[in-house]
């Protein structure tokens, strides 16, 4: 540690330099444990503690100690993962000069709410707080003329913005890459990154926390085929002290222990293969195949996909009660044709309710639909918005879809081999307030699947309720002659 930095605390850094290759003693050491923020705490978690001697150890040893170091943590949720990486942060800057340290995070609210407020916390709860400037895309060295090299960078990350993430370089020195819930980091992320470990004479830590959301990718390989060259922890929240086990297992008990939610939210485990696949192949083939009746009395709902890119198609059909129609599928017509063909069809059908979709090209539908007068009956969908179930759902599109799904099992669907592949593309995941988040129509196209225009149209039809048509009931025919008539009625 510069002498500089530390005057007139030159005892204090001395001090701390000793814990170079002690991450687990700086951790007891630098804060105050027992008192004020920390009074109900003694010192870091159980596992936090296995992380930190696990790091040590790798610096003890000179036949490890320049060899990129891989940790990855798949747990439950709030069992202080931040915290740890806020201590990381820490011990990684304080203890040696010049350190580079790299922070991302699935989303860039994830980073600027939840990574970047834990390590300001207990960057002001370390006994040398006075060293940094905590900022909110950096922490960086107070000391003058190392402040471009003595930093912590919290970077969200994007696959147009590479360079971030190539250039990881600190020869002979300390490099730390942190990815906090590292589910949702794209696999172009962590191939760039693992390119860059390569400086000779330098301690090199590559940390992945998260929540195991998702079964494939990246952060799930660290735990399968690259086991190899990452040290694995999965922790499961019921171990961890400091968190509520009463609730914890009052969870497990409503969702079931081997549940998506226990799995990922309690127990620290990966979904099984496959269940991130939103409707499972079974449902829409005995849909396929189903014959509905006794429908007929039931609200009948038209519903519009307007198509937003060359490739994709415009659809339009109809749902009433458990039977689902496809009625036409256009490509490359224009918004006034689009409207043209909805007005065609509610005439037709003479639907309670149409629902078209708003989002793009659709808002123009919606708006001719609207300016030739047929707005009766008419409702805008809106993907984006906010569930009405918000607790369950990341957005109205997810929402909707999820009542398509649980629908499906007692339904009537076109033997049409495009509704068919539209239900079965969607992959979802759940966000870190646990909410379901169906797939982007974007991301299922760079997996090379098609738009799913057809499965879209039919969950929109569950975007609105509608009460089922009142029935007409003839008026009782009345006998001349009946008494209190008269032979005239």
């Amino acid at each position: 540690m510069s002498a500089t930095v530390a005057n007139p605390n030159f005892q204090l850094a001395e001090q701390i330099i000793t814990f170079a290759r002690d991450p687990l003693g700086f951790a007891r050491s630098v804060y105050p444990w027992g008192e004020g923020e920390l009074s109900q705490s003694r010192g870091p978690r159980t596992w936090q503690r296995v992380i930190l001697g696990e790091m040590g150890d790798h610096l003890q040893l000179a036949r490890t100690r320049y060899q990129p170091k891989r940790i990855a943590v798949a747990s439950g949720k709030g069992i202080g993962k931040s915290a740890l990486v806020a201590i990381i942060i820490n011990w990684g800057m304080s203890t040696c000069e010049d350190c580079k340290i790299v922070v991302t995070a699935n989303t860039a609210t994830q980073l600027a709410t939840k990574t970047v407020p834990e390590v300001h916390k207990w960057t002001r709860l370390s006994i040398n707080r006075h060293w940094w400037d905590a900022k909110a895309t950096s922490l960086t060295v107070l000391e003058k003329g190392h402040e471009r090299e003595w930093r912590t960078d919290f970077i969200p990350w994007s696959k147009e913005n590479m360079e971030a993430f190539s250039g990881l370089h600190n020869q002979g020195k300390r490099l730390i890459v942190i990815f906090d819930e590292a589910s949702g980091i794209h696999d172009t992320i962590w191939a760039n990154t693992e390119g860059t470990l390569t400086d000779e004479e330098t301690e090199i830590f590559w940390f992945a926390f998260g929540n195991p959301t998702r079964p494939n990718g990246c952060f799930r390989e660290c735990f399968g085929k690259s086991k190899g060259i990452w040290s694995t922890h999965q922790i499961d929240a019921r171990t961890v002290e400091g968190t509520n086990h009463e609730e914890q297992t009052r969870q497990v008990a409503a969702h079931g222990e081997d549940s998506y939610h226990a799995r990922i939210w309690i127990r620290g485990e990966f979904p099984l293969v496959g269940s991130d696949q939103f409707i499972p192949a079974d449902a829409v083939a005995e849909a396929r195949g189903a014959t509905a009746e006794g429908y007929e009395s039931l609200a009948k709902i038209l519903a519009c996909d307007v198509a937003r890119f060359g490739d994709d198609q415009t659809v339009i059909g109809c749902r009433q009660g458990r039977k689902a129609r496809i009625l036409e599928k256009l490509r490359g017509k224009d918004t006034v044709f689009v409207a043209e063909r909805v007005i065609y069809w509610r005439d037709q059908e003479k639907p309670d309710a149409i629902v078209v979709d708003g989002d793009g090209l659709g808002a123009g539908v919606v708006d001719q639909i609207t300016h030739r007068g047929f707005k009766d009956r008419l409702f805008e969908f809106r993907g984006g918005f906010t569930a009405n179930e918000a607790n369950k759902y990341k957005d109205r599109r997810s929402e909707v879809w999820g009542m398509l799904r649980d629908w499906l099992p007692t339904a009537d669907i076109p033997d049409d081999p495009e509704l068919c592949d539209d239900l079965l593309g969607p992959f979802y995941e759940y966000t870190a307030k646990g909410q379901i988040w169906l797939e982007q129509k974007h991301e299922m196209k760079a997996r090379g699947l098609a738009s799913p225009d057809c499965g879209d149209m039919l969950a929109m039809t569950f975007a609105v309720k509608v009460a089922p048509p009142k029935i007409q009931v003839p008026p009782e025919p009345v006998l001349v002659g009946s008494p209190g008539t008269s032979w005239m009625s």
